[in-house]
């Protein structure tokens, strides 16, 4: 019996890899907060979850190029999911030139656990259902 996983799980786990790469950024300027002239580096999280959305969840067709000879190259697949990596602006920078906030960086680092932590449970939950739908059917 082959399993298939679920639109959402692809969801959740693509999430989860994208909370932990922004763990590892902040976790990074954290240990950079005394580096000169360094800047504090995020991911655009949000947007990246948002295209994942949309590519898991639309079901629409996707309408290929049309090539007139056979030596014209295929296009090239830019992969919207995957998170953009930015330097943090907007922060006063020391006499040093870094311009890491250790209040900030704690406070992003305490909200992406929650999230992390949050999501890991969603995929917890949604897998537990699952077991429970194929224990019950087994017993029919």
């Amino acid at each position: 019996m082959s399993f298939q996983i679920s639109a959402s799980d692809k969801y959740l786990e693509s999430a989860i890899a994208s909370r932990a790469i922004r763990q590892d950024l902040i976790s990074g300027n954290i240990a950079n907060v005394d580096t000169p002239n360094y800047k504090p580096r995020d991911i655009d999280f949000e947007s990246a979850l948002i295209n994942e959305a949309n590519k898991e969840f639309s079901h629409t067709n996707k309408l290929e190029l049309a090539k007139t000879t056979s030596n014209m190259m295929d296009p090239i697949e830019d992969d919207p999911s995957k998170p953009t990596i930015f330097f943090r602006d907007g922060h006063l920078a020391r006499n040093d030139g870094n311009s890491v906030d250790l209040d900030i960086e704690t406070t992003e680092l305490s909200k992406n656990s929650v999230m992390y932590n949050a999501t890991i449970e969603a995929l917890k939950k949604d897998s537990s259902i699952f077991r429970a739908v194929l224990t019950a059917s087994k017993n029919i």
